[in-house]
């Protein structure tokens, strides 16, 4: 008999206990404080662009996800989607699939000097120098030699098929390079 004297207690407790919880609870606050909700009716940021903060960021698996719904929302892949691809599998190490895709955007009508650049910088990575300077120089003349990271990639790869017994892994410095201007650094690991 006595249990069912605190039962009322108890879950006039709860009850309390469970409404100060909520976001509209017992004292809720009015300068808000609480995240605003989503905007249904305003229009998503591009799926690329999103993608190349996150590259920015250094957030690779994020950007190949946004890549992807980017590639959803446009009814295909680019260039640029391709070059994302490539450029957050880079990134991520994953080499071989890197080059596979920086490949394919680099074959792609709209592809620009950046993507060979890129192209480049994976070869490059792999060890890959003779190619890596056709690769250079094809994105040093697409970019009208205007981009001082394309120059500098190119000199250095030139600097290293010249003298084969340079391969000091402390210098092994390339730049990566988006299009809109955002450049990435990646160093190479032996």
């Amino acid at each position: 008999m006595k249990t069912n004297r605190w039962r009322p207690m108890l879950a006039a407790t709860l009850t309390i206990g469970l409404a100060a919880c909520s976001s509209g609870g017992i004292s809720a606050s009015k300068d808000g404080v609480f995240a605003p909700g989503v905007d249904q009716r305003k229009e998503a940021v591009d799926g690329v662009d999103v993608g190349h903060r996150l590259l920015e960021a250094g957030e690779f698996e994020l950007a190949l996800r946004s890549f992807s719904r980017a590639a959803l929302a446009n009814g295909g892949v680019n260039a640029e989607i391709l070059a994302g691809f490539g450029t957050a599998n880079l990134g991520l190490g994953r080499l071989g699939e890197a080059e596979r895709l920086l490949r394919r955007a680099s074959l792609r009508d709209d592809a620009y000097a950046e993507i060979w650049n890129n192209l480049g910088v994976v070869l490059m990575e792999q060890g890959e120098t003779v190619e890596a300077v056709q690769v250079f120089r094809k994105a040093f003349a697409l970019n009208n030699g205007e981009s001082a990271q394309i120059r500098d990639n190119l000199l250095l790869a030139l600097a290293k098929t010249e003298n084969s017994a340079y391969t000091d892994p402390k210098n092994n410095k390339y730049k990566l390079v988006r299009r809109g201007g955002s450049d990435y650094q990646i160093s190479a690991t032996s």
